[in-house]
């Protein structure tokens, strides 16, 4: 009986080793550099912090709520709560409330940083996002060069998967930035 009970014992450790394992999240980063062409650094800078363009940039976003907001054009701070589908998974919807903070920091640099809860299904199956979205100029001065440094919490387990989520993510938003930014200048020249 001894026996059993031990061996019942360690099945059950190794089993909570094993999924907290796989289930703990773990910290990643992601480096994303592009080029809007069509554009200057002011204006992409002013669409990409205006989160009501969110939607029109990154489609898996369904709906948000601007929370509060304070400061001026040069310095600007907003929380907002915002529903999302996965790329991967459309019929899978998680909700996140994020801070964003908009700065200018000279005549053609700009950095727009926010913060993200992502919660699946409850409060308490949240993951945490840092992004900082650079926007300065090229040589070229119809062309603004953008740097995205994204630090995001994930399972092991699902590693690959929030990977792909996030690029997929950022490969949108510059497709659409070029779009809108492309339509926009041949509409109006």
């Amino acid at each position: 009986m001894i026996r059993w009970y031990k061996k019942k014992t360690i099945i059950v450790i190794l089993t909570i080793i094993v999924l907290y394992s796989l289930f703990r999240c773990k910290k990643y980063t992601v480096r994303y550099n592009a080029i809007v062409s069509n554009s200057r650094p002011i204006e992409v800078w002013e669409f990409v912090s205006d989160f009501n363009n969110m939607k029109k940039l990154n489609p898996t976003i369904k709906d948000f709520n601007i929370l509060s907001e304070s400061g001026n054009y040069k310095h600007w701070k907003y929380q907002v709560f915002y529903t999302e589908c996965l790329s991967q998974l459309p019929s899978v919807t998680n909700f996140a409330w994020a801070d964003f903070e908009a700065k200018k920091i000279s005549d053609n640099e700009f950095v727009i940083h926010s913060t993200h809860k992502t919660c699946f299904m409850t409060s308490y199956t949240c993951v945490h996002t840092e992004s900082t979205f650079l926007v300065e100029p090229t040589i070229d001065r119809y062309e603004t060069s953008y740097t995205e440094i994204i630090d995001y919490e994930c399972p092991v387990l699902f590693s690959k998967f929030c990977y792909t989520e996030v690029l997929h993510q950022r490969e949108k938003i510059r497709k659409n930035l070029d779009y809108i930014f492309t339509t926009y200048r041949h509409r109006n020249t």
